[in-house]
This record gives structure tokens, C-alpha cells and sequence, in this order.
């Protein structure tokens, strides 16, 4: 029974300004061959190079919000696309106006892509469906932040019903029934016959999911736009003894993620945007665990696969 790929690279997890380890945000998201890079911190197209991500297979990038360490990498990633030759089309989601600033840093620079450009712009007041194929739906959801700023729900489709090979085997059955089979449908062989689907096939694997929630205060409503999530990322910008700087910036503690996941009931939680302030991040994951055990630390080089 084959599964489609579903992983997670880490590339950056730096809050405001990076470390000598750390970089400022960004992911790239693989779903069933689908690359999608997540916020495009400073250094981004470097991270990729040393971890030997491939840049012309990411056609969608996602910008959560217009603070730099979120964004400043994206003139130069997509510079390099067009030195490295790229032809098809790049989407970007993210506010309208990260578009005009795009065009004012090429108008400015005499710079002229050689591939078109296609913006979607996102808004923080709900729940929206952005991008949809047949494998991906990958919906906005509102986060509260100091500026507009949008998380990110990625899901997979349902895969199609496996077919029991050793029974099929034994049945005269046309590829175009098979089909119809994988769809959920009841078959007819070559005799006429009826099959039923549940004689013949096996559930698929649960369909997976990812939400990408950076940057954001704590807030509760949250966990009806990620319920069930396989996989949470979630920002936690500082511990809980500066619980009160963090409501100040509007950012979250290590605490208050591992409380959301507990809230939306999901299955593993990354924790990551850590402040810079912080050396050992061993004291994130203990503070988190206290709470919702299965946590990890989101940081450089991490690979998460479901």
C-alpha cells in the first residue's frame, strides 16, 4: 500500500533577528510532490542550498504577515529563480500589499523577471480556501498579531480505496470498473455481476494535515480552524516567566502553544520563532511537555514526516 510523501523541512526558527545558529522563518512543505515554501525569512535561499532543497520545484510560496523576518528573503529567492533559468509561473499568498512592494524593489532595481509572478492576497478575518488541486486544499486562517498576519492550514485530499489484489485476482474485471472501485463505487464484471466496493477494497490511509501558526498571541477561537490537526506548528516566542512581554508584542509562550494543542486536539506540536534572548531551548520543550507531551523544537535542518 503505497502513501504519497507528506514532509516538513525546517529552514529557519528564529523570532525577530536571527542567532549564529538560528535563522529567521521559513518551511518547505512537501505534500504528494507539492513544495510549499512557508515564509521566507533573511537567509532562506541559503538554508535551501545546504539542505539541498530544490528550488524550481516550489510554484507556491506562503507569507504569513510584513514583518522582515518573515519576508526579506523573497527578492532574493526570487531573483535566483530567474538567474537559475525558471520559466513557469510562481504564485505568492500573502497581504496585497507585499505585491506593491515587490513591484516597487524590481521597478527600482530595473529587474525583469523571466517568469511570470501570479499574487493571491490573503486577510486575516477568516477561515478561507486559497489553493485547491486535486491532492491539496490550503486554507488562510486569521491570526492576532501586531499587523494583519495570516496562518496556514495545508490538507490532503482523500486518497483513493486500495483494491485487494488477491481478491481481484480471482474476478473478471474490466481497468475501467477498477476505477470505479478506487472512487468508493460498487463495480460490474465482465458477467454482469455486481461487485460491492467493501468486498473488494480496503480504507486508505487517514488523510494528514498541517497548520502553520506564526505569528500570534494566544487566543482560543484558534482551535476551531485547526481541530484534529495531524501536525501543529506553533509559535513560541518567549517562556512563560515573560508571559506579559508576550501579550505585550502580541506573540506566544511555550505554555500557551502546548495549551492551544491540547485545545485543538492535535496529534504533535513544533514549537518554533524562538527569541533570540534564549541560548537553551531545552527549556521550551520541558515547559511545553509539562503540558501536551508529544512536542518537539522546530529548528534548522529538522525533517518531519507523517
Amino acid at each position: 500500500m503505497s502513501v504519497q510523501s507528506f514532509e516538513l523541512l525546517i529552514l529557519g526558527s528564529s523570532a525577530a533577528t536571527p542567532t549564529a545558529n538560528r535563522n529567521p522563518t521559513a518551511q518547505l512543505l512537501n505534500i504528494a510532490e507539492r513544495f510549499f515554501l512557508i515564509d521566507c525569512g533573511e537567509g532562506t535561499q541559503m538554508q535551501m542550498r545546504k539542505y539541498k532543497a530544490r528550488f524550481q520545484s516550489i510554484n507556491h510560496v506562503f507569507i504569513s504577515h510584513l514583518h522582515g523576518d518573515h519576508f526579506y528573503g523573497l527578492p532574493g529567492f526570487l531573483a535566483s529563480m530567474h538567474l537559475l533559468g525558471r520559466k513557469n509561473e510562481l504564485t505568492i499568498y500573502g497581504p496585497k500589499e507585499l505585491e506593491e512592494i515587490i513591484n516597487l524593489l524590481h521597478k527600482h532595481s530595473d529587474t525583469y523577471l523571466n517568469y511570470p509572478l501570479k499574487f493571491v492576497y490573503t486577510q486575516n478575518l477568516t477561515k478561507q480556501l486559497i489553493f485547491e488541486d486535486e491532492k491539496v486544499e490550503v486554507y488562510s486562517l486569521p491570526l492576532k498579531h501586531r499587523i494583519a498576519t495570516t496562518g496556514y492550514l495545508f490538507k490532503e485530499k482523500p486518497l483513493p480505496r486500495n483494491i485487494d489484489k488477491y481478491k481481484l485476482e480471482k474476478l473478471n474485471v474490466s481497468f475501467a470498473e477498477i476505477h470505479k472501485l478506487k472512487l468508493g463505487l460498487d463495480a460490474i464484471d465482465n458477467n454482469g455481476n455486481t461487485i460491492k466496493n467493501i468486498d473488494l477494497t480496503i480504507d486508505p490511509p487517514n488523510s494528514r494535515s498541517y497548520a502553520f501558526c506564526s505569528d500570534t498571541k494566544f487566543f482560543e477561537e484558534l482551535a476551531q480552524d485547526i481541530k484534529d490537526v495531524d501536525l501543529l506548528y506553533h509559535e513560541s516566542t518567549f517562556l512563560e516567566e515573560k508571559k506579559d512581554r508576550a501579550k505585550q508584542t502580541f506573540h506566544s509562550t511555550a505554555k500557551q502553544a502546548a495549551e492551544m494543542a491540547v485545545l485543538a486536539n492535535t496529534k504533535k506540536l513544533l514549537l518554533g520563532h524562538f527569541s533570540a534572548r534564549y541560548g537553551n531551548l531545552e527549556e521550551f520543550l520541558n515547559e511545553a511537555k509539562s503540558i501536551y507531551p508529544n512536542t518537539e523544537l522546530a529548528t534548522e535542518g529538522q525533517l518531519f514526516s507523517l
